[in-house]
């Protein structure tokens, strides 16, 4: 896959606001741009929201579920659960 840089022109309080919550996720600017742009590609579409008060993961949560795509591309072999009991019995085994 051939890579291509790409410059866009920002007012500097428009980049320091946007990158400020890009950071708060735990992104780079640029694996930001990245997540959206294959957002755009993946469904043909803008992923925009107006609604403010719409549940989001933060960006421990995020991060997190970056991770398990990565892993599951990877072939990691991943534990699932169909109950909160075993989950939690497995989670209580592995602290002590």
């Amino acid at each position: 896959m051939t890579s291509i840089n790409f410059n866009i022109r920002l007012d500097s309080r428009l980049k320091e606001r946007a990158f400020s919550v890009i950071e708060s996720y735990g992104l780079t600017p640029s694996q930001a741009i990245k997540l959206f742009l294959n957002q755009i590609a993946d469904t043909k579409s803008v992923p925009l929201s107006f609604d403010h008060h719409a549940d989001t993961p933060n960006a421990v949560t995020r991060l997190a579920m970056l991770e398990a795509i990565e892993n599951r591309k990877n072939g990691k072999n991943l534990k699932g659960y169909t109950n909160m009991d075993q989950m939690m019995k497995d989670i209580l085994q592995e602290q002590e």
